[in-house]
């Protein structure tokens, strides 16, 4: 994973009616570095999935999935120790994920599901976790138990100087 880009940065992001939703600026620089088009064209892929804990999705690129799956059975591997059983909803949350075009503005179609999921409506909080991009409905964030201060006043902070009503 040496080769990857971390994900660093943030923004928000309106969703429109037919569910397209642009990477912030500086997330989707990262990711088209970390997924670069085999023609040379400007977009990409990235990976969309459910969180592992959190009600919010997680964006990444394709390289990262070697590391994520290896990690993931490591943790199947750690619960068969534990408890002498598998938990195949480990590796299913994450098998199920979408991998997605994305063009040179960033935009793409977020998946029906994932979307309804995540509870996100028009508006969609991007922020760069290093291995992979998180992403959440305003509302949904602000209200998880355990979600770091300032990012929930980050948040806030964005809806406010933006316009947007939470």
């Amino acid at each position: 994973m040496s080769e990857r880009i971390d994900y660093q940065g943030k923004g928000i992001a309106l969703v429109d009616d037919k569910s397209r939703v642009a990477i912030p600026n500086t997330l989707r620089a990262m990711l088209a570095k970390n997924s670069p088009r085999e023609d040379g064209k400007d977009g990409g892929t990235v990976i969309i999935a459910p969180h592992p804990e959190h009600r919010c999705l997680i964006a990444y690129d394709p390289r990262f999935v070697p590391f994520w799956k290896a990690r993931l059975e490591q943790l199947d591997a750690a619960q068969f120790e534990k408890t002498g059983r598998t938990d195949y909803n480990i590796l299913d949350r994450a098998g199920g994920a979408e991998p997605l075009p994305f063009d040179g503005s960033g935009r793409f179609i977020m998946p029906a599901f994932e979307r309804k999921y995540a509870r996100i409506d028009t508006l969609a909080v991007f922020y760069g976790s290093f291995h992979w991009i998180t992403i959440w409905s305003p509302k949904i964030l602000i209200e998880t138990p355990g979600i770091d201060p300032f990012l929930k006043e980050y948040v806030e902070f964005a809806c406010e100087e933006k316009g947007y009503a939470l």
